[in-house]
């Protein structure tokens, strides 16, 4: 099963330097792994994860098979004006998982 978990504060004031937790639930295999047969076990990571904060770019990162997984990112933006920040996240295999998280400056 596959999730996410955001964490913003809900009612920063205008100016405030916020923090941001984005979580999503995913196994990660890097590819180079074998089963005990000795075949491949196929690569299926995250390869990118996407924030925005009212249709703009805030983070971005891109992922390799050495991530872990469940990967947990906590970074920071500024409290500019109301909305919505939206997560996404994109890998192997069709993975897609998007999340949001409204935010009321005060």
């Amino acid at each position: 099963m596959t999730n996410a978990v955001v964490n913003v504060p809900a009612a920063p004031k205008r100016g405030e330097i916020i923090e941001i937790k984005a979580l999503v639930r995913h196994s990660m295999e890097t590819g180079f792994r074998r089963t005990q047969l000795g075949a491949l076990i196929p690569r299926d990571i995250i390869r990118l994860f996407v924030c925005t904060y009212n249709g703009v770019e805030i983070m971005r990162a891109e992922f390799h098979p050495a991530i872990a997984a469940n990967p947990l990112f906590t970074f920071s933006t500024v409290a500019t004006e109301s909305g919505t920040l939206a997560f996404q996240w994109t890998g192997d295999n069709g993975f897609s998982v998007t999340e949001s998280a409204a935010i009321t400056v005060v």
